[in-house]
Parts: structure tokens; sequence; C-alpha cells
């Protein structure tokens, strides 16, 4: 690999410079020159202009397991092990995940319900429980709050708002959007943080309107929403912590990109067997 990347870019750079980036010899590059190529060499070469395309297009957030897995998707068979040699060799990193903890200050005055999730994260239907939480991504004309809503055996996101103030209309304009895409909530679980802007009258009463049951993680404990929490920490490592947004705007674009047209239809997820949120959700309906 190293000497065929010599070789595609010996026309505009020197040869001797190449070689020292590379870290062989002149003697050795123009010996293999002289060879001719192998078929595995050839494979290798094709193999590793369509390993780079991929690694940008899933968000560099891939690691050797992701995608081989969508090389299979891709009906593309290609070993593991041979994935995991080009990554190295064509210095293709993933982005590590960082952990984000937090807790969210609650107030004595606003509802507060107990923790009928209780960390029970494996639910057995769609539709029946969904996670509530809101994050802050930065721009340069201030802060963007985004809330979502989760559903917890899809994994998809069903409702999601943006705006630059953190208050209950926000997280109201959330819950409404999965409302809206759902067919049926009556008798759903929704479990959110103490925060204001989940135990403030009018979100309580919206809940109750639909029929919706209403738990609560306990005061200061992330542990308790930690699917939310993941899918947080994957928008910030896959998106939001490697960009600059200008704009509110620009950053609400980049936000319904990555959740609408990646993290929901295309990004693998191990938790449901590497398909998509919305593959497993119609798997789920057609059952």
């Amino acid at each position: 690999m190293k000497y065929a990347f010599i070789r595609e870019h010996s026309r505009s750079h020197s040869v001797q410079g190449l070689c020292g980036l590379m870290e062989v010899s002149r003697s050795a590059y123009y010996d293999w020159l002289d060879r001719p190529e192998s078929k595995r060499s050839k494979e290798d070469r094709q193999l590793a202009g369509e390993l780079t395309a991929l690694h940008f297009e899933m968000r560099q957030a891939y690691g050797t397991l992701r995608l081989w897995r969508e090389f299979s998707r891709r009906q593309r068979r290609v070993g593991k092990h041979r994935i995991a040699r080009l990554k190295r060799e064509l210095g293709l990193w993933t982005r590590r995940r960082r952990r984000f903890v937090r807790g969210t200050a609650s107030r004595r005055d606003r509802a507060v319900h107990p923790n009928v999730l209780n960390r029970l994260f494996a639910v057995n239907q769609v539709q029946r429980v969904w996670v509530a939480d809101i994050t802050a991504i930065w721009t340069l004309q201030g802060w963007l709050y985004l809330a979502v809503l989760l559903d917890l055996k899809t994994r998809r996101i069903v409702g999601w708002a943006t705006g630059s103030t953190f208050d209950g209309q926000l997280t109201l304009a959330a819950l409404d959007q999965a409302v809206r895409r759902s067919p049926s909530v009556g008798g759903l679980l929704h479990h959110s943080d103490r925060g204001a802007h989940y135990g403030c009258h009018a979100y309580q009463q919206r809940l109750r309107e639909k029929g919706i049951n209403s738990s609560m993680s306990r005061a200061a404990n992330c542990y308790d929403n930690a699917v939310a929490e993941s899918f947080f920490s994957s928008l910030k490592n896959e998106e939001t912590l490697h960009q600059r947004y200008r704009t509110r705007e620009q950053a609400r674009a980049a936000l319904y990109d990555y959740i609408e047209m990646f993290y929901n239809r295309k990004r693998l997820h191990s938790t449901l067997g590497y398909i998509t949120p919305v593959e497993f959700e119609q798997i789920n309906n057609a059952a």
C-alpha cells in the first residue's frame, strides 16, 4: 500500500520525499516497481478505495466490525481481518466515543414521578417506552438546544426539536412531533430526567391528554436514562464535536441530516443486530 501510494503521487511529488514520508527506501520502492503487480495487490488497491469512501460516508464512526457488516449488506464479500489490515495501512482511524456524564437539576415546584422504567432498557414491543432528553450544541450565534424522544425498542428518534431557549416549549415541540408520527400512544411509558422542562404543568398535561404515563430518573442520576445519553454521545462524537457552526440554522440543518438521514436510516446499531432503526421497526411492524 505504501509503494502504491508513492507511485500514485510520484508525478506531483519527488520519489525521495515520498519514500521518506512512507519510511521506505528508494531502492525497495524501485524493486517493487519493476515487479508485476499481483492479483492480491490489485484487489487491495481497489478495496482500499472502496474502504476509504465508506469510512468517510459513515462519518469515520465505524470500526472494523461495522465496516465489514456494511460491506456484507452491499453484497461485497471481504474478510474482517483484511479490512482491519487495510484500515491500519491507510491510516483510517475510527473516531472514539467520549463519555458525557451530567445531571439535570430538578425543581421542587415541578411534578416528580417515580422511576418506573428502573433501567429496564430491554423492552419487547415497539411504541411501549420512549426516553426523552435534551442537550446543547454550540454555534457562533450562541447555544442551540436539542430535545429528542427515542423509542426504546427500535432506538429510532421518533421526535425532536431545536430552539435557542431551554424551556418547556422546546420539549413540547419534540413530544408533539413524536405523537404525530405515531399511530397510537395510549398506555406508552415516557421516561425523562427531573428537569423543569419535563416536570412543568404544560408538559405533564400533554402526557395525560395523550394517555402517556410518566417515569423520571432519580435525582442527578444520568445512568437511569443511559440510552438517551448514549445517543447524545454518538451525535457529538460523530457530528457536532468535529464541526464549527456559524449559525443556529446551519447547526439545525446538520442535526436534521444526522438524525433523519444517517442515524435513523443508515447507521447500523449493534443492539439491533447491526441493522438500522428504521429497518428494525419495519421488520417488527411486519411480524
